[in-house]
């Protein structure tokens, strides 16, 4: 186990995944606000206006994500295009990450606990702090990896951390 966690530990240099969840956090609000605004400003011009609201949003969120982790967390110069598509990628493997893992945890947890309808609840909780995981983990080593380091994800940042 203990190499196991070294292993993680490597992987997440604990200075740039607190940036990481500052900025995570700083990115939420951001969304629900883009969200929240749309939908505000779509509604008297289209029925179900959510529903585009939620899919525009999502683009500039997702855009605004990438720029803020580029600039305040992986700290990478150019490659804008390419790193923008590969982190609509990482995000669309975290999202069916979480919808291909939420039924099978909401059996576990009914199965295995008293929680029955608060099963569905509890299993977002987990997916959210596996998906925070998975999202730096593909982010660190596909979206924002180093071409001087192929296949470690190594950027002068982390370099300066892991010392």
């Amino acid at each position: 186990m203990t190499g196991w966690i070294q292993h993680l530990r490597r992987g997440m240099p604990p200075r740039q995944f607190a940036r990481y969840l500052v900025v995570g956090a700083g990115n939420t609000l951001f969304s629900y606000g883009a969200f929240a605004a749309l939908t505000a400003i779509l509604t008297p011009l289209i029925p179900y206006a959510y529903i585009l609201a939620s899919v525009l949003g999502n683009l500039i969120c997702i855009t605004f994500s990438y720029l803020s982790y580029k600039f305040f967390v992986f700290k990478t110069k150019g490659n804008y295009l390419r790193e923008w598509v590969k982190c609509v990628g990482v995000y669309g493997g975290t999202a069916l990450f979480g919808v291909v893992l939420l039924p099978f945890l909401v059996f576990v947890i009914r199965r295995h606990t008293s929680f029955d309808k608060a099963a569905p609840y509890f299993a977002g909780a987990v997916i959210t702090l596996l998906s925070v995981i998975v999202s730096f983990t593909g982010h660190k080593n596909f979206t924002f990896r180093s071409m001087d380091s192929p296949g470690r994800g190594i950027n002068s940042t982390d370099a300066e951390e892991l010392r």
